[in-house]
């Protein structure tokens, strides 16, 4: 029986908040999923620029408070800009591209790396446990 459940709980009850590494894991998800919007926003804008908001929110089936917010955070790297049509790339872009595309090479080593450690430590017992 788990830790905490008395026998005979409802078993609806909701599950137990992530542990401290799990919210990590998920807060890092979160950031990667962030990013992909706003690489699809980006992307989107390089081929039918200008668009608004409201016409982008409805092509990328996003909320209109989504692509609000991912469209300022593009505004502010200076990778788009305003325009009375609607947002428009900016010259900056292909930096970006460029160092989007080198940044994602190191992650990607350096989620290798980890799940190489994590699959090494995964098929074996905690220290002090026996094995099942």
């Amino acid at each position: 029986m788990p830790f905490g459940k008395e026998p005979g709980a409802n078993a609806a009850v909701a599950p137990e908040p992530p542990t401290e590494s799990a919210q990590l894991v998920v807060r890092i998800e979160e950031e990667l999923d962030l990013l992909a919007r706003n690489v699809d926003i980006l992307e989107k804008l390089s081929k039918s620029p200008p668009i608004g908001i409201i016409r982008l929110s409805e092509a990328l089936h996003l909320p209109i408070h989504k692509t609000r917010y991912s469209l300022h955070l593009l505004e502010r790297e200076g990778v788009i800009q305003p325009s009375a049509d609607g947002a428009v790339v900016t010259d900056r872009a292909k930096e970006f591209w460029t160092e989007l595309n080198r940044s994602l090479d190191r992650m990607a080593a350096l989620v290798q790396h980890l799940k190489t450690r994590a699959a090494e430590h995964g098929d074996r017992p905690a220290p002090g446990r026996k094995g099942y």
